[in-house]
């Protein structure tokens, strides 16, 4: 499994936040504009604590098994690898809505924010943007966590590796 990677991260965010920004442009020349809505940022949000109390318990876990405590419950690697891809797919979901509602943000303080309700959509965009990046730094973690130590003893049967 591959480890997520900040660039493509930032990449999906920066398309989709000028895409966003062009199509909002489009938009408001008919006359309006789709709104921001109030549950983007607390969805997101949500998802941020998920993947953050999966990591923290998912830790302690091994911590546990790894000081050899009485009674530590084990982590099963199928579900170490499964909450991982759970948090990459997240993360990589929440760089395209982030980048989505930063762009139509961007928009919106640019074309003025004359009236309390594009006022609104600016805060309601900046929050998912901010809860976004959230997910993004969860899934950090729990990638993090979840990484196998790396073994530098281990013969990976490369030119000069001795025979088992």
């Amino acid at each position: 499994m591959k480890q997520l990677r900040i660039g493509v991260l930032v990449g999906l965010f920066a398309v989709a936040g000028v895409v966003s920004w062009a199509g909002a442009r489009l938009w408001d020349a008919f006359g309006t504009l789709p709104s921001v809505p109030v549950a983007a940022p607390i969805v997101l949000a949500v998802i941020a604590v998920v993947l953050t109390a999966t990591a923290l318990s998912l830790r302690a876990r091994l911590r546990a098994q790894r000081e050899r405590r009485p009674g530590a419950k084990g982590v099963d690697p199928l579900l170490a690898a499964r909450a991982v891809v759970f948090g990459q797919a997240s993360a990589l979901v929440a760089a395209l809505v982030a980048g989505m509602y930063g762009g139509v943000g961007v928009f919106l303080l640019i074309a003025g924010v004359d009236t309390t309700a594009r006022r609104d959509q600016v805060i309601y965009a900046g929050t998912s943007v901010l809860a976004g990046a959230g997910v993004i730094a969860a899934a950090f973690f729990l990638e993090r966590v979840c990484k196998l130590p790396e073994d530098d003893d281990e013969d990976h049967g490369g030119p000069g590796a001795a025979p088992a």
